[in-house]
């Protein structure tokens, strides 16, 4: 899925999401096939852009999974599939102190970089963040996420695959980890265990370095993700543009994955948390140019959504009242519309994808 400002819209293309004005009316639905009257219906009603399908939504092997479960259905299942191979991957370094490179680059070449291009990704995998929380999942999940993002940051093909690589590999350290830390918070660790999963970030880059061919980037990623752009972070202490590019955007997907999903002594929270935290360091621990493309694009996301609120009103996202807003606009009824950032009393407390 694409977006595409109205007046470059072409007859033909097909639209991946129902259009609807401030009024919630629907102007277009999903899957409409755009001809000229529909462009002119939506110039002349100033909707600013749609969403279109992309090249990928559009092939043969995407419409023929489409066509046998529904997109959240398939990406599941492709899910479940891959994870297995990530254990291997993760066991194999495990015992031989080394990546299983080849294996690795081909893994996020035919199935994390596809997985990444899916719209709807970022949904699909909240639906399945609460199944796992061990160094697999999380690191399949991160890469994804790394995917999504080096997508909307506009990176190449190429680049986005080695990102997806260094997202995939940056907690490669913890193959290292003792069992009992493997699934444990931060927050509950003694002294003595803080001190050993500090050094999962060393241990990854060594793990790394023991292998040529892989980029310089992958293994920067594994030491400097834990790095923060004010110095506050760990292993070094480096900031700002001292850390590598992909370290700075894989420390965003890292935070984001850790709050929307289940750990130990740990209820996942929804997106608008992460949404909120995110927000929250973007001017301090985060990377604020890379934050800003982020948040843009994943509240255009949630557009259209159900969600519940704390109070037990249910409703749905119409907007957000403006580009820094950390809380979107909530239709509860046909006349009545919450500004959340007007009522902090008042939380999204459940998410359901549309």
């Amino acid at each position: 899925m694409k977006s595409v400002s109205v007046d470059m819209l072409k007859p033909g293309l097909i639209l991946a999401r129902t259009v609807i004005n401030d009024d919630m009316v629907v102007i277009l639905s999903e899957n409409t096939l755009l001809t000229k009257a529909h462009i002119t219906r939506l110039s002349f009603l100033n909707i600013p852009f749609v969403y279109v399908k992309d090249e990928y939504e559009l092939s043969p092997n995407y419409q023929s999974v489409e066509a046998m479960f529904n997109r959240s259905n398939a990406f599941a299942c492709q899910y479940h599939e891959v994870v297995n191979k990530v254990g291997n991957i993760f066991s194999a370094t495990a015992k031989n102190n080394a990546v299983p490179v080849s294996t690795t680059e081909s893994l996020v070449k035919t199935e994390l970089a596809p997985m990444s291009k899916q719209s709807g990704a970022i949904d699909y995998l909240y639906e399945l963040n609460h199944m796992a929380n061990d160094v697999y999942n999380h690191s399949l999940r991160v890469s994804i996420l790394a995917g999504v993002i080096g997508k909307w940051l506009l990176m190449s093909p190429s680049e986005i695959n080695e990102l997806i690589l260094a997202a995939f590999l940056h907690d490669i350290g913890k193959t290292k980890f003792p069992d009992r830390l493997q699934a444990r918070r931060v927050e509950t660790m003694n002294s003595e265990d803080f001190d050993t999963y500090i050094n999962h970030t060393t241990n990854g880059n060594v793990i790394l370095n023991s292998d040529h061919k892989v980029p310089d980037s992958v293994k920067l990623t594994a030491l400097q993700h834990h790095e923060c752009m004010d110095g506050s972070g760990f292993p070094l202490g480096i900031k700002g543009n001292d850390i590598h590019k992909f370290a700075r955007i894989v420390a965003i997907a890292d935070l984001y994955d850790n709050i929307t999903t289940e750990r130990e002594g740990f209820v996942r929270q929804t997106p608008f948390t992460a949404i909120a935290k995110i927000t929250e360091q973007m001017y301090s621990k985060l990377d604020p140019s890379i934050c800003v493309v982020i948040l843009k694009h994943i509240k255009d996301a949630f557009l259209g959504s159900s969600v519940v609120l704390s109070n037990g009103i249910k409703g749905t996202i119409v907007r957000y009242p403006h580009d820094f807003a950390v809380h979107p606009l909530i239709r509860i009824s046909q006349e009545d519309i919450i500004d959340l950032n007007e009522h902090k009393e008042l939380k999204i407390v459940e998410y359901n994808p549309k």
